[in-house]
């Protein structure tokens, strides 16, 4: 990042606006694709469905805790944060520390989470008003620099006093930054569908999160910054929290098109390449969110299938038979049955001494109660009954 004072024109013209006309604070929706209008249509769809889900509780705090995980985990790499999803998780439950060398990475995820929390209870709990304003903003870079070394002369949550180059791109005029910080949040606010307030919500966190990378109001923390804005709009019109943390995953597993994306838009003043960028990725998110979800819910139902198949059944025969399709349930390929004292303690010690003979009669009675499916050696849970009452399809159960 290059830094130098800005020089302001004289009265009756703004300096950013010959040096940064693509700032209009204007856009004709008419002009998304129709892809785009297909994928906001299915944000808006998937959210609703995530929302409505079912899951004991213990599960959707487990969800909520890896999303949030991934969430920060993925706007802090961006940042240049090299700790792993798993490291950011357990800092998230612990607050373990870190080395001496790494403690400021663990900082940096510490201020995240804490601004994603007060978000969250803010918008949930307190159910506030969910307009973005320019000391909400000022407030969430305060927050993401909090405790961290930044420029000299920079001060957390204060706009620039100097002019910014970042990569090929030089940020607004500094002198106008707070002007247009203004006019930002006035005009995202006034952006709002409550036909398609999801599908509008996510055009208006894209937009604020390019118009703040161009602006560029701030000495450091700015990606940060307007990723916690889109977090906030997301939580504003009542998207599922898990989802909220999906687009900033979405720019981190992206990373070089995401900042090729964000040159794009700055090099041709055109914001909708990067809103296609974005709402496809978030498509994509939510996919594989869903699909998540449905493991959790198909290893609860499941269980609950395979235990009332052994309702009244009490001997140590059906114990180990029950065991053994409880653990072939939570495989996704099938196990050669030569291995299945391999699927976990509790089955290696329940097979330990019997002959093949037993192994061939457990898996009868299995097969015969419709918990398995067999072919040639390989074993697997015979999952498809569960979807006794959805269209009929081919069973891929066994393909390996």
């Amino acid at each position: 990042m290059t830094r130098s004072k800005g020089t302001p024109l004289g009265s009756g013209q703004r300096t950013y606006e010959p040096t940064h006309p693509w700032l209009t604070f204007e856009i004709d929706l008419n002009r998304l694709s129709y892809q785009t209008w297909i994928n906001l249509g299915a944000i808006q769809s998937k959210c609703e469905h995530v929302g409505n889900v079912m899951v004991a509780p213990e599960v959707g705090q487990r969800l909520l805790s890896l999303y949030l995980a991934k969430g920060v985990a993925a706007t802090t790499a961006i940042e240049g944060n090299t700790l792993s999803e798993k490291e950011v998780l357990r800092r998230i439950k612990t607050r373990e520390a870190l080395p001496q060398s790494k403690e400021y990475q663990g900082k940096e995820i510490d201020n995240i989470v804490d601004a994603c929390n007060l978000v969250a209870k803010e918008m949930i709990d307190e159910a506030r008003d969910c307009t973005i304003t320019p000391e909400q903003v000022k407030r969430f870079n305060e927050m993401v620099l909090k405790g961290l070394p930044v420029p000299e002369g920079d001060v957390p949550g204060r706009i620039r006093e100097y002019s910014v180059g970042v990569a090929d791109y030089r940020g607004a005029p500094h002198e106008d930054c707070e002007y247009l910080l203004e006019r930002l949040c006035r005009w995202i606010n006034n952006l709002t569908s409550p036909q398609n307030s999801v599908a509008i919500a996510v055009v208006r966190a894209v937009l604020a999160h390019l118009y703040l990378a161009w602006i560029h109001p701030f000495g450091d923390g700015n990606g940060r910054t307007a990723r916690l804005v889109e977090f906030q709009i997301f939580l504003g019109v009542g998207m599922p929290t898990v989802a909220c943390h999906l687009l900033s995953n979405h720019y981190n597993q992206t990373r070089s098109e995401y900042y090729r994306q964000l040159s794009l838009a700055s090099k041709t003043a055109d914001p909708f390449c990067f809103i296609r960028y974005a709402v496809a990725g978030l498509v994509d998110q939510l996919d594989e969110q869903i699909k998540r979800i449905r493991e959790y819910q198909h290893a609860v139902v499941w269980k609950d299938h395979v235990y009332d198949k052994f309702r009244n059944a009490k001997s140590a025969a059906a114990h180990r038979q029950r065991q053994l399709a409880l653990e072939l349930g939570k495989r996704k390929k099938p196990c050669p049955i030569a291995e299945i004292q391999k699927l976990s303690p509790q089955l290696g010690e329940a097979y330990l001494g019997k002959t093949r003979k037993t192994t061939t009669r457990d898996l009868n009675a299995l097969q015969k109660l419709g918990l398995i499916v067999r072919h040639r050696n390989l074993i697997a849970a015979n999952k498809a009954a569960l979807r006794a009452f959805l269209p009929r399809r081919r069973d891929e159960s066994m393909r390996h």
